[in-house]
């Protein structure tokens, strides 16, 4: 048995009940779904081509900024245009192209802080226009991250989305404790060290508000995640703290499951497969990967340019003759891919270190 085996949609993008199949799935066999930035058609097909490969499911999200980059540099952002029409695009490409690599995929949305809830109310929009036509919402999943926020904003607004996403039984995730560092503008670099340790009774009111509503929704629990990669020593992550949360929450409802929460784990770049490990035992669903896939992406790039410098300076000639073209080196299909492939390589070290290889 795998986990299409609970899944009704078998490949493409998933939504409402598959979503929550899987998830179930998931952290009954203990494994967690990366959920992979993407900004372009190509970081899309990487991560495709790395999970059909490994036989494993995939999330696909974009952030605010990746969104916009989606839409192109060109459009304008006021009031958020370009990140909902670069969103719009992304998912309406992931849909078309899903279905090709044989694999379900989550298509998602990163951290929305409160000044990018715009760009949230655009994307609902085009959910509940798309959900009209075809009966599912264009997104499987969205992130509301109002963390910066007092307790009682947080989950008041988070909330009130989750009442507006349960009529197409979309999945929503919530972040709670603040995730340290920097990632598309959001700095939280200077925040307070106690701030990124979330409390078990903070999960657990989360988990009484979000529940009365509906089942589809995960949590973002901060216990020490930083965005990026910082030398050995410089973060301190507490995965172990999860369990407790799971413990707290099981406790308080009297529930026969000793997992009663999906948890997500932000900042996912530069940890210990131990830490990734530990997490996912204490019911990890997703973990977010970008900083480590960026680079990835670049060093493919990257080693082309330098191993092929003296082919790429002209349009003719090089070190084989001064009349030799070099189309075939400057094609950008050609170094592209080259990215693709080493990106392709990191998403598949992922897929094996929270033990999704080979779970479909």
């Amino acid at each position: 048995m795998g986990a299409t085996d609970v899944l009704s949609r078998k490949k493409g993008v998933i939504v409402g009940d598959d979503v929550l199949n899987l998830f179930k799935y998931a952290r009954e066999h203990e494994f967690a779904i990366p959920a992979i930035n993407v900004t372009s058609s190509s970081t899309v097909v990487a991560a495709l081509e790395a999970a059909r490969d490994s036989k494993s499911p995939i999330i696909l999200q974009t952030s605010q900024g990746g969104a916009a980059y989606f839409a192109g540099k060109g459009v304008s952002n006021e009031g958020q245009f370009a990140s909902i029409q670069g969103a719009i695009a992304a998912a309406h490409y992931i849909r078309a192209i899903a279905p090709a690599y044989g694999i379900p995929v989550v298509l998602h949305t990163d951290h929305c802080a409160k000044k990018l809830l715009p760009w949230l109310d655009g994307m609902l929009d085009a959910d509940e226009a798309y959900f009209k036509q075809h009966g599912e919402p264009l997104w499987s999943s969205h992130m509301v991250d109002l963390s910066e926020e007092s307790k009682e904003e947080n989950i008041a607004i988070t909330r009130k989305y989750a009442q507006r996403m349960a009529p197409m039984k979309q999945w929503i995730e919530m972040e709670i404790g603040i995730t340290g560092g920097e990632e598309d503008g959001v700095d939280n670099t200077g925040v307070d060290n106690a701030a990124l340790y979330t409390q078990p009774e903070d999960i657990y009111e989360v988990y009484m508000a979000l529940s009365s509503i509906y089942p589809y929704f995960s949590i973002a629990a901060g216990f020490g995640n930083v965005h990026g990669v910082y030398k050995p020593g410089n973060v301190k992550l507490h995965p172990e703290l999860l369990a407790k949360h799971q413990a707290y929450t099981t406790q308080k409802i009297s529930s026969g499951d000793p997992k009663p929460l999906f948890l997500v784990f932000h900042g996912g770049s530069g940890s210990s497969k131990e830490e990734f490990s530990t997490a996912i035992k204490s019911g990890v669903v997703k973990v977010n990967l970008d900083t480590d896939l960026q680079y990835a992406y670049l060093c493919g790039i990257r080693d082309y340019m330098l191993k092929k410098k003296d082919y790429i300076m002209s349009q003719v000639g090089n070190p084989e003759g001064e009349d030799k073209p070099n189309k075939k080196y400057f094609d950008p299909r050609v170094w592209v891919r080259e990215g693709e492939k080493t990106m392709v390589t990191r998403v598949k070290k992922g897929l094996h270190d929270f033990n999704t290889v080979n779970k479909l």
